[in-house]
């Protein structure tokens, strides 16, 4: 990606959303944007003319974090947008060609991580890297994401590949619309916090080719965290699931993040969500006997 457009365009649209009204600017006359003008941004975050206008031309290199919160003071931007504009100023600055290359992220679950995995029966749990590959789960986490594995499209379990390019998707996904929204950006956030992740920009790249849906999201340079909320599935095997989910990073594996997904007691979606346990532990059982039975002497 463009560092200097990704700051030029973030800062743009956030601009243009805020009228004078919200920031506190009485008047102003004829108007040719829809939001605040440069000058008055500058003039809110306490800074000169010049000096904003050389960061929203995409040059963040040696910006204080205390002008990068003024400004996000001033543009009215949530948590997860502020923590995306120091992102960004973070990747302006200069690369030492001393400085080691990070290594690639690891895809290998510890042992005692995938015990801790397999232990909890009633919730279905799954992990997921930044690029939305699913890492690893327990019995019922991958009972649920069973049809995304089984697209082709999601090249063995990506998410966001199954979400824009599948015509199972939006069966999948009743709310797909607004899960489409929060995967783009989810993915924005990756993104500007791991710039020179190849993996990610490859698969960046890929959406924004081959999926209009995609294109038109990324360019809205909206960003969010992951941490929880409230999905819906319509899940081949047993209907309607309606689940809350929590996000927990993994600390020891960096890019990694735990989903616990649950359905409220005493629901339909309770017990759906019990019955795919039963039939995913059925179908272990039943592989196992298969593989450990003797070879038949008839």
């Amino acid at each position: 990606m463009d560092a200097s457009l990704e700051v030029r365009e973030f800062l743009r649209t956030r601009r243009d959303r805020i009228s004078p009204a919200e920031a506190g600017i009485v008047g102003g006359g004829n108007r040719r944007v829809p939001g605040l003008r440069r000058e008055e941004v500058a003039f809110l975050a306490g800074v000169s003319v010049d000096y904003y206008a050389r960061l929203e031309r995409g040059n963040l290199a040696g910006v204080s974090d205390e002008v990068l919160d003024s400004i996000a003071s001033v543009l009215h931007l949530d948590d997860a947008e502020t923590t995306h504009l120091h992102d960004l100023a973070r990747a302006a600055q200069p690369v030492s060609p001393l400085r080691r290359r990070k290594p690639s992220p690891s895809t290998t679950v510890r042992p005692s991580l995938q015990r801790f995995l397999d232990s909890i029966t009633e919730s279905a749990v799954w992990i997921r890297d930044e690029r939305m590959d699913f890492i690893a789960g327990n019995a019922l986490g991958r009972a649920v994401y069973a049809p995304i594995f089984e697209d082709p499209s999601s090249d063995g379990g990506n998410n966001a590949l199954f979400t824009f390019l599948s015509p199972a998707a939006r069966s999948y996904y009743p709310d797909w619309e607004r899960g489409a929204d929060d995967i783009v950006a989810t993915l924005r956030l990756y993104a500007g916090r791991s710039p020179r992740d190849k993996g990610l920009s490859s698969l960046i790249g890929e959406l924004i080719t081959r999926s209009d849906d995609f294109n038109r999201r990324w360019a809205a340079h909206n960003v969010r965290h992951h941490r929880a909320g409230a999905k819906r599935i319509n899940h081949p095997a047993v209907g309607d699931l309606e689940l809350t989910y929590e996000g927990m990073l993994l600390p020891d594996n960096p890019g990694w993040t735990m989903f616990a997904f649950t359905a409220e007691p005493g629901t339909p979606s309770a017990e759906r969500l019990a019955l795919l346990g039963s039939l995913a532990a059925n179908s272990i059982t039943s592989h196992h006997e298969s593989a450990t039975a003797p070879p038949d002497q008839g």
